[in-house]
């Protein structure tokens, strides 16, 4: 009962992008256990999640929107309002990662990274925000940062993404300064190096490399992301806003 209260999402309504696969699949079903109603918005649908979910008893529906087209997300979410009642918790996670030197990038590339992780973020989060406020609630947004929101990853080069992710870690705290007198928590997680279906397309020498640079000397698993984000949208986190918290093994001590 005690963890129940502190940690339960019954009776919340939780979105969370880009849970098709990988960490936002693995959230998504981690977030159903914990008791909440699981809306997944990407731009392919996450059948495959939402069956994952309701065959262990969980509630989920999936709804199909591009994060970086303000009417296709406020399509998307008018719908989870008219279906759901409400929300209650964002797991803002959609994003792409190119491993490409600066040279070797285009503008195009980096304006595409960026539209994704930084802007795409924002807007969900915007959209969410003003539903939360209008409805009176006291929602939840957790960012996806990355730990290289806070280094600069070797030996792959990703000006575009290191420089996204930073950015979402201070446009995370810039929301929650901004809307703490609406009761709306913002706070971001950034990972290391996870295994996922992403990192299956990195090569074998970029593992190779990152191996020695992690104190435990292995990737994360998805799972382990799960517990600091039911802790970030769960009552246990009621004075915690504007946190980045850095899941990475260590990655980012040295």
């Amino acid at each position: 009962m005690y963890l129940e209260e502190l940690f339960g999402l019954s009776g919340k309504t939780a979105i969370v992008t880009g849970a098709g696969r990988g960490i936002g699949q693995v959230v998504a079903c981690g977030l159903a256990k914990a008791g909440a109603e699981v809306v997944s918005i990407s731009r392919s649908g996450a059948p495959e999640t939402v069956e994952m979910i309701t065959k262990e008893g969980g509630k989920a529906y999936d709804l199909k929107a591009d994060v970086t087209k303000e009417a296709e997300v406020d399509a998307a979410l008018a719908e989870v309002v008219k279906r759901s009642g409400k929300i209650d918790i964002l797991f803002n996670n959609a994003g792409v990662c190119l491993h490409k030197d600066t040279f070797s990038a285009t503008i195009e590339e980096w304006r595409n990274v960026i539209d994704i992780n930084l802007t795409g973020e924002y807007i969900m989060a915007r959209a969410v925000g003003k539903i939360m406020v209008d409805l009176g609630i006291k929602g939840s947004i957790v960012n996806m940062a990355s730990m290289s929101g806070s280094v600069v990853n070797i030996p792959q080069w990703q000006a575009s993404y290191n420089a996204s992710k930073a950015g979402v870690m201070h446009m995370t705290k810039s929301l929650a300064v901004e809307w703490i007198d609406y009761g709306i928590r913002v706070n971001s997680l950034s990972p290391g190096y996870i295994s996922t279906p992403m990192a299956a397309d990195v090569p074998q020498e970029l593992k190779d490399a990152w191996m020695p640079l992690f104190p435990m000397h292995r990737m994360g698993k998805p799972e382990e992301l799960i517990p600091a984000i039911l802790y970030l949208v769960s009552p246990a986190a009621g004075y915690t806003t504007g946190a980045d918290i850095i899941v990475d093994g260590g990655y980012t001590l040295i």
